[in-house]
């Protein structure tokens, strides 16, 4: 197989793979495997308090703890899959210019488009992307990018988008029937820009693949571009440091790189007092006290998968797991009663890291595109395969801080 064509092995991508089987089965073997879980999370309780370790417990508690993970990602794979089919239902797609869509086509396949067709503006081949492409291109985002899924996006038609805060203000005092009202203050305004970066794929395929009249072109350049954008755009959007690239939300907490940048401050970060990097059950539930309760109704956690394998050991005062699979379709996963999103670019649990966050995603990031994908078609720089080069303008930050609240593991 050409290297072109090889899969990325990165996590990520993994959301690719289809969901196969009868969901409502998933979901009854992953209750299943968790039950399995709690009775060897038991076993393991009883050898700690009696200060023996039973290696064989340790090695049987892992390997179920793995095993839940992985049915919950299919079930949520699953559930992604369903919204991305029912964000499209309810109504055919249209092709709004059909001739300039299949001369586009053709394009793809002998690098050739009418020239009564043309709608880009570079001589030597770079086309704006019909519509048709480009929602192909955007609803394949949205199925394989978790921060697509949770947070607000914003198509502009500009070099970029600047969003305007209130910062209040406004003053008021009490006063007799007759006496003087003096000027107070009046409410301010701050501002921050959302510059988008541009993100690229640059797949290729022999002319003879694209030859083929049984290739499905558009399926084709859609799959290879959607692994390295949402891929690119994954990481960048968690920790991304704004350069050319969206600012990632873990750079506006108290101290990051882009903390100073929202007018509203920025966001709160709860440090864990366990020594060694360990979760605490009770600072979970105080990272949900911290967050303002008119943002809690949305809220969410966002984690990776090896630090969702340790917050489901963990128990409230009455013994209870925090941690509760999903029961049917369409349910995600949920800690102390609000869903969980795994997001693979999460960082992992080590020392003064931030693995975990809580809050109003919807309200609280905003991903910025700009209108159009571009193609270049370039069948000369390595003959005899014709490359493709696809760019997209993507941007993002964090719009308002005071809806996610981040937990840091303490530094030592």
């Amino acid at each position: 197989m050409s290297k072109h064509f090889a899969m990325p092995r990165r996590g990520i991508v993994a959301v690719r793979a289809d969901a196969t089987g009868d969901i409502k089965a998933t979901i009854t073997d992953l209750n299943k495997a968790f039950e399995e879980f709690k009775a060897t999370m038991a076993e393991k309780d009883k050898e700690l308090a009696q200060k023996f370790d039973d290696v064989v417990t340790t090695e049987k508690l892992d390997r179920v703890n793995s095993s839940v993970s992985d049915l919950q990602k299919l079930v949520d794979d699953t559930n992604a899959k369903i919204a991305a089919i029912s964000v499209g239902a309810g109504s055919e797609r249209e092709i709004k210019d059909p001739e300039y869509s299949e001369a586009f086509r053709a394009h793809f396949r002998k690098g050739s488009v009418n020239a009564a067709l043309e709608k880009g503006t570079d001589p030597e081949g770079g086309y704006l992307a019909p519509v048709e492409w480009d929602r192909t291109i955007t609803d394949a985002l949205i199925e394989v990018s978790p921060m697509r899924q949770i947070a607000s996006v914003q198509t502009i038609s500009t070099a970029g988008f600047k969003k305007v805060y209130n910062l209040r203000g406004t003053a008021s005092g009490w006063v007799g029937e007759t006496a003087a009202r003096t000027e107070t203050n009046t409410p301010t305004f701050g501002s921050q820009d959302f510059i988008p970066g541009e993100i690229y794929a640059n797949p290729a395929a022999t002319q003879q693949m694209l030859d083929d009249a049984q290739i499905n072109l558009e399926q084709w350049l859609a799959g290879e571009v959607e692994t390295e954008f949402s891929y690119q755009e994954g990481l960048a959007t968690i920790s991304g440091d704004g350069t050319n690239k969206p600012a990632g939300f873990l750079t506006f907490a108290t101290g990051g790189a882009n903390a100073a940048t929202n007018p509203l401050g920025s966001i709160e970060v709860l440090t864990s007092a366990v020594a060694g990097g360990g979760l605490d059950s009770d600072e979970l539930i105080d990272l949900i006290y911290m967050l303002p309760s008119a943002f809690t109704q949305n809220a969410r956690w966002v984690m990776n998968r090896s630090v969702q394998g340790e917050v489901r050991k963990l128990k409230d005062g009455d013994g209870n797991y925090l941690w509760q699979p999903s029961y049917q379709a369409g349910q995600p996963a949920m800690v102390a009663g609000y869903p969980v999103t795994e997001m693979p670019g999460m960082p992992d649990i080590a020392l003064s890291s931030m693995p975990i966050a809580f809050g109003d995603f919807r309200r609280g990031y905003l991903i910025v595109d700009r209108t159009g994908v571009r193609v270049l078609r370039d069948p000369y720089t390595n003959k005899p395969y014709v490359h493709f080069y696809v760019t997209k303008r993507v941007g993002g930050g964090v719009q308002n801080p005071e809806t996610i609240k981040i937990l840091q593991m303490a530094a030592a």
